[in-house]
């Protein structure tokens, strides 16, 4: 009976160890190796993905205690590399990492697409009017710098005055430029109405750009070799030799930081 039981134990603990293929876990790192590009590519889908939030503030609290445990050294036994790096993946998607603070749902990265995809087709309406265009590019703007204020680097401080000057010129300057190039559009006799339509629909895409250097402003400068992380969640650091090698030779530096995107 004992040989039986050792045996259906040895059994179920491979059958365990099988159905998981996660990899050690390391507090505060990175799950998936960030020296391919598939891998980086499934961090970012880690960061963006919607599922985190729909998390309950009870899976929030067990998630967090979780990590806490792991850290003191007083796991419970049974708790898999899977559920770790799962409490990691929650704790990152709803608290900000230097107040320990919920961020705002729709400013999380994890909100970007469900909140973010109704302004992108807000900013690509056909015929829009100028009032549309006005409150399409503004409304854009402003969950950019909403965004970018929610995520920022709290242990340094910036002035209010910096974020509004920011947010103020990434306004601006995307509402001047779409009502611009609506108007020469417009005013294009040479254009068929087909093309018209078509031209005014890559209208969106020149106006936010040089917008978005300026919404920058409102959260810290961008990170640069060697440099800290100055957004926990769109920056990550990784030691050159981890690189490819052609990157690695256009830098003395011994880390770099990385944006992990968006």
């Amino acid at each position: 009976m004992a040989d039986t039981a050792t045996t259906a134990s040895a059994a179920a603990a491979s059958a365990a160890s099988a159905s998981s293929d996660a990899p050690p876990f390391q507090l505060g790192k990175p799950r998936f190796q960030q020296t391919s590009f598939y891998g980086r590519f499934r961090h970012f889908l880690d960061i963006i993905d919607p599922r985190t939030l729909f998390v309950t503030e009870r899976r929030l609290r067990e998630a967090v205690q979780l990590l806490e445990d792991y850290k003191h050294g007083t796991l419970h036994p049974g708790v898999t590399n899977e559920q770790l790096w799962s409490a990691q993946k929650i704790k990152q998607a709803i608290l900000h990492p230097d107040t320990n603070e919920k961020i705002f749902m729709p400013f999380r990265m994890s909100g970007y697409i469900p909140f973010g995809t109704p302004i992108v087709v807000g900013l690509l309406l056909p015929n829009q009017t100028l009032a549309s265009t006005v409150f399409w590019q503004w409304l854009n703007q402003s969950h950019n710098a909403c965004v970018n204020y929610a995520n920022r680097n709290a242990t340094k401080p910036s002035p209010a005055s910096k974020f509004i000057q920011g947010y103020l010129g990434a306004v601006i300057s995307a509402v001047s430029i779409a009502v611009g190039l609506n108007v020469l559009v417009q005013k294009a006799n040479k254009f068929t109405p087909a093309t018209r339509l078509l031209v005014q629909r890559f209208v969106p895409f020149p106006a936010v750009g040089p917008a978005g250097d300026g919404a920058d402003a409102s959260g810290p400068p961008h990170a640069h070799p060697g440099a800290p992380a100055n957004r926990h969640v769109h920056a990550g650091e990784i030691e050159t030799s981890q690189l490819e090698p052609e990157i690695a030779r256009a830098t003395s530096s011994r880390t770099v930081v990385y944006n992990k995107g968006l």
